[in-house]
């Protein structure tokens, strides 16, 4: 299968795209923006790093991110399970993106930036929920914001309650799949609820 290696192949086969798509880019955060970033329980935060690419979901019962500044965001790393892809990938390459959603909404918030990991006490302290406090922050500096066509969810019917998940396999079946039965099973799903309310922060 032959594949497109050249930039000037995409531009041909894409033409060129309207002021609504290039001029739609700010270089901080804008009141326009704000309500966003004030409504978003849960984004994809999305790094590189020297093995590659890493996409990570992250939420909260609050707005998942909080502005420092207006070209600073904050995020606690909240409990989760300890590989740290996305921290190791940042402290190693600072380049960074995200993703926001807003439930309801078929528009997308898209950042790029720059992101450092930080153990400030005083930072740390200020996401406290419940007497518990992240291990760390991330700190994003905003390079660029924008929106993002609706198409895409609105093609998925995102908001609509569609149901897809029944049938699906659980965690606990492609654990025990994937280790031929030394972790996962049934027992894990079964457990899990109770050790995931427990360690939610």
């Amino acid at each position: 299968m032959k594949h497109l290696a050249e930039i000037s192949e995409l531009e041909a086969l894409y033409g060129v795209p309207g002021p609504a798509a290039t001029e739609k880019v700010a270089r901080r955060m804008t009141p326009e923006f704000r309500p966003w970033l004030e409504r978003c329980r849960f984004c994809i935060l999305s790094t590189v790093g020297p093995e590659g690419t890493d996409a990570s979901p992250r939420g909260d019962k609050e707005p998942v991110l909080r502005e420092l500044d207006p070209g600073t965001l904050a995020m606690p790393d909240w409990m989760g399970n300890n590989r740290i892809d996305s921290l190791r990938n940042i402290v190693r390459d600072p380049r960074a993106s995200l993703m926001l959603f807003v439930p309801g909404s078929n528009n997308v918030v898209r950042m790029n930036g720059r992101a450092f990991v930080t153990a400030d006490e005083g930072l740390r302290q200020s996401f406290e929920v419940g007497g518990k406090h992240p291990r760390s922050v991330i700190v994003f500096e905003i390079a660029e914001i924008y929106t993002q066509c609706a198409r895409a969810l609105m093609r998925a019917g995102l908001w609509e309650g569609r149901d897809d998940s029944e049938g699906l396999p659980s965690v606990g079946q492609i654990l025990e799949a994937l280790t031929v039965g030394r972790v996962g099973g049934k027992a894990y799903d079964e457990e899990w609820p109770e050790r995931a309310a427990k360690s939610m922060w």
